[in-house]
């Protein structure tokens, strides 16, 4: 069987995984008395009409709705994923976590690196070499914030929820049986992955702000932000072609870089959490004549 036309991706939650269709997105977590429960919601996706459908507005259409579907997907995963004695997480609690989460993103891939290439101007004279070194700060930070999170159990069982989800994926993709047997022994990394989109970003974003020169720090702080519609919807064409282009060894050599960070946000699922991915996928097959819909857990 061949490659699907359609395409499908997700993301790991809280004890599940968020698969996203053409037509729904749907999560699927594993509650503590072991069972799957799975949500399933209508996608009106932004990125398929009017100008977020071109080139460049489709990868900033893309990121904003990932980021609206990731909060509620996390959300419900959160309420789900916790025992009956347990008091759930409230929707305010999940906000205000997001909401730190993302000022924390600001203080460690904005102020930091832009403030360090900033103080450093007395030693690196030149703009170019200013920019290079604040891109090479924030890579850095990026890497090591990975890493160090990595560390922390409850993460690592996320990131193998993330290697779950690639893995079903894959199998989906190669046109394989849509069982834990079926899939097993496909990759747990995958070059649409968001962990690749994001190193894309930071890749990028060195190219382009070399070119703006010696910028006094107030104004380096705001074209980061400026920027990022721009870098992201760069981005978002390059991995969408590099995805459509793997059998090109150009395109293998360019995303291999994010394929080996993928080694760091993802780990080898057991079959619990594969179901898990696989119930997801199941809830967002439902266009005529996708392969395997309908199908996901028969032999």
């Amino acid at each position: 069987m061949g490659k699907p036309e359609v395409t499908y991706g997700g993301q790991a939650v809280i004890e599940g995984v968020m698969m996203r269709g053409p037509e729904a997105w749907a999560v699927a977590v594993r509650r503590p008395d072991n069972s799957i429960v799975v949500r399933r919601e209508p996608l009106r996706a932004l990125s398929s009409s009017g100008i977020w459908r071109r080139p460049l507005f489709r990868g900033m259409a893309v990121l904003y709705e990932a980021l609206v579907i990731g909060i509620q997907a996390l959300s419900y995963s959160a309420e789900q994923a916790v025992g009956e004695e347990e008091r759930p997480v409230g929707r305010w609690e999940i906000a205000a976590t997001v909401f730190l989460g993302i000022v924390l993103a600001v203080f460690l891939f904005a102020i930091i690196p832009a403030g360090l290439a900033y103080l450093a101007r007395g030693a690196v004279s030149s703009g170019a070499g200013q920019n290079l070194l604040e891109g090479l700060v924030r890579l850095g930070v990026f890497l090591l914030y990975i890493v160090l999170v990595g560390l922390i159990p409850d993460i690592r069982r996320v990131f193998a929820y993330h290697g779950a989800e690639h893995r079903v994926i894959n199998a989906y993709e190669a046109g394989a049986a849509l069982t834990i047997e079926g899939v097993r022994g496909y990759p747990v990394l995958h070059p649409r992955c968001g962990t690749s989109f994001i190193l894309v970003v930071l890749l990028l974003s060195i190219l382009i702000f070399s070119f703006l020169g010696q910028e006094p720090l107030w104004w380096r702080l705001l074209s980061r932000v400026l920027f990022l519609p721009l870098i992201a919807g760069i981005s978002y064409e390059f991995i969408k072609l590099a995805a459509r282009k793997q059998g090109n060894a150009f395109c293998q050599f360019l995303v291999a870089p994010g394929l080996w960070l993928q080694r760091l946000t993802t780990r080898e699922p057991d079959d619990a959490q594969v179901a898990v991915a696989l119930a997801a996928l199941d809830a967002v097959l439902v266009k005529e004549g996708d392969p395997g819909a309908g199908k996901v857990g028969q032999d």
